[in-house]
């Protein structure tokens, strides 16, 4: 394992499971990492765990809040990265939410589980895009599921409102994540961690593997010593194909087109 004492990591998501996981595991090999919970109380109640039972330097953690059903809030906390920390070596879009089982709308007019797992990490990432292109090597890491592969993206209806089911939604929900890794802009990869003990589980299973473990996974992409390609796609540890929609030339600008669309009185 490489030292990463010189690198620093954003976390979405990382007051819990996965997230907190793959936080601790960073900064134990010493790189600077940013931990974003959905309120600024979230993010610092993580890092203070972090540094009590964890015994990580305070110095290595800095708490970020931002609740993603508001892109303003996105917004905002990005700008406040990019102020505070100019140059970002990853970014880890790990944040996510299981759709609720009735058909549930964002302040900001998009469907929740759209917006959360993947509109507010497009805006974010696009955001952050000049603190991670400042030096070569800057990446992002977004932390998908295999059930990308039994999605479509209803483009005359990404938000579901004729047609909803919570499986369908969340599912959308990690295709265009996945579909985005291969955006251009900057190097990206996706990762489905495995099926994990986390509030996402009922998702897939009854039972599920240590978050500690899917995050292990996530932390080797983080890592310069791993060589990545843009838009790969990792089951675990293997880099494996994703839906073919993931790849396709015309699915990446149609769905950029589309967040925009969504984002662009934000960005």
């Amino acid at each position: 394992m490489s030292d990463l004492s010189s690198r620093t990591v954003l976390v979405t998501g990382a007051t819990s499971g996965i997230g907190y996981e793959t936080a601790r595991r960073l900064a134990e090999r010493g790189a600077t990492v940013l931990v974003h919970g959905r309120t600024a109380e979230d993010a610092q109640a993580a890092t203070d765990r972090l540094i009590a039972t964890a015994g990580i330097a305070s110095g290595r953690l800095r708490g970020f809040g931002a609740d993603f059903t508001r892109l303003e809030e996105v917004e905002a906390m990005a700008r406040r990265v990019v102020a505070e920390h100019p140059h970002l070596d990853a970014l880890v879009n790990n944040a996510a939410t299981a759709a609720p089982e009735r058909h549930t709308l964002t302040a900001d007019g998009n469907e929740i589980a759209f917006q959360v797992n993947f509109l507010a990490h497009y805006l974010l990432t696009c955001l952050l895009e000049p603190a991670l292109t400042s030096r070569p090597g800057g990446r992002v890491v977004n932390v998908s599921s295999s059930l990308h592969r039994t999605a479509a993206i209803q483009w005359s209806d990404p938000h579901r409102a004729r047609r909803y089911s919570r499986l369908a939604a969340y599912a959308q929900s990690q295709l265009a994540l996945t579909v985005f890794a291969a955006d251009p802009r900057v190097t990206a990869v996706s990762v489905h961690p495995g099926v994990c003990e986390t509030d996402l589980l009922s998702l897939y299973a009854n039972n599920g593997g240590p978050a500690a473990a899917g995050a292990a996974h996530v932390v080797r992409l983080c890592d310069p010593a791993t060589e990545i390609v843009n838009g790969a796609y990792y089951d675990c540890d293997q880099r494996v194909e994703p839906a073919p929609a993931a790849t396709e030339v015309r699915t990446v600008k149609r769905l950029n087109k589309l967040a925009d669309q969504l984002v662009g009185h934000h960005a």
